[in-house]
């Protein structure tokens, strides 16, 4: 295997990603956006504390302006950034990928669409992510998941399996578990429902999971918020698939119990301390990508006809959080029950 691999975006995801493809002798090349951690990885490499392993390793990594004068060719592009960092990125990532390169988006949310606007259909692999992890400090990562504990599904945009996905898997395989969706689509959704039970919920409290997921009436509120997002997907023609290396039988049942299943597994795998992105984005400053978790069920929801009340509301708050109108705060949990008349 002689690809020429980028990572673009190296936050907690990108960084692990990076580094286990390093690791494992591949030719991989990173490239972001904040310049301290460029240079910390340039000088020292990168370090990720996992439950099982203390990897430092030395990377190549360059910011974003250093790409014009590189001028690189990659076979893959690993993107990695926040969802409305897309459009720019890919646009920046363009002339830099092969004719026949491919970009994989390990990413949240469904952003397949956008990278095909972009880059051609053909150029496109989808993939759906289980990786948790947090970056606060230049060069270091704790990742909450280890290698054989961490989850990724990659398939073709039309559900074939080709070499060049498998190849996908067999790279990414360095990372985490990996398996090949016919419905790629369909895990994503799935991966979503999950996301709109805890990323927003969770997100706009400020909470650690263990301390949001005890907060009286999450649970039911978790259960509404992923059968409104189960509700839109069968709308849209997106069922249930069996990701986080669950099998078809473990998510057969009514969707309650189904729902159940599925967020009691990415609880079990990513650790109750941990924290949900949205907290981490915000507590860097940044925006919170709620608006493409449970915003994008609710916008969903809307054109397909699908009444999405607690989705809605979710999105909401987190606007307001955005805007400046609102803290992360154990009390939005509170204004946001109000909102749904729980």
């Amino acid at each position: 295997m002689n690809k020429k691999i980028a990572v673009l975006g190296c936050g907690a995801i990108g960084s692990s990603v990076s580094a286990d493809l390093t690791d494992a002798g591949l030719d991989v090349t990173i490239i972001d956006q904040w310049p301290a951690h460029v240079e910390v990885m340039k000088a020292t490499g990168l370090h990720i504390e996992m439950p099982d392993l203390d990897l430092k390793i030395p990377v190549r990594a360059y910011h974003l302006c250093e790409l014009a004068s590189l001028k690189p060719e990659f076979d893959i592009v690993f993107l990695a950034v926040k969802s409305y960092d897309n459009p720019w990125m890919l646009q920046l990532i363009k002339p830099y990928l092969k004719s026949d390169g491919v970009l994989v988006g390990l990413q949240n949310s469904m952003n397949e669409e956008l990278s095909i606007s972009v880059l051609g259909r053909e150029r496109v692999v989808g993939a759906v992510i289980e990786l948790s992890g947090e970056i606060f400090t230049p060069g270091k990562v704790q990742r909450n998941t280890s290698r054989t504990g961490t989850w990724f599904g990659v398939g073709e945009i039309d559900g074939s399996v080709t070499p060049r996905v498998e190849e996908i898997q067999s790279i990414l395989s360095n990372v985490a578990k990996v398996d090949i969706h016919a419905n790629i689509y369909s895990a994503k959704w799935t991966k979503l429902i999950v996301n709109s039970m805890s990323m927003g919920p969770f997100g706009i409290s400020g909470l650690k999971k263990m301390e949001a997921s005890n907060l009286p009436e999450m649970q039911e509120l978790a259960m509404r918020l992923g059968k409104e997002a189960i509700e839109v997907g069968t709308a849209i023609g997106h069922g249930v698939e069996p990701v986080f290396g669950l099998d078809s039988d473990e998510i057969a049942g009514p969707d309650e119990q189904v729902l159940k299943t599925l967020s009691q597994t990415l609880f079990r795998h990513t650790g109750s301390k941990s924290r949900t992105a949205p907290i981490q984005d915000h507590l860097k400053g940044r925006k919170n990508e709620i608006e493409f978790i449970n915003g994008l069920v609710a916008r969903r929801g809307k054109e397909a006809g699908v009444p999405t009340p607690c989705n809605d509301a979710v999105a909401e708050i987190a606007r307001q959080i955005n805007k400046g109108q609102l803290e992360m705060d154990p009390a939005n949990f509170e204004l946001l029950l109000d909102k749904v008349r729980l």
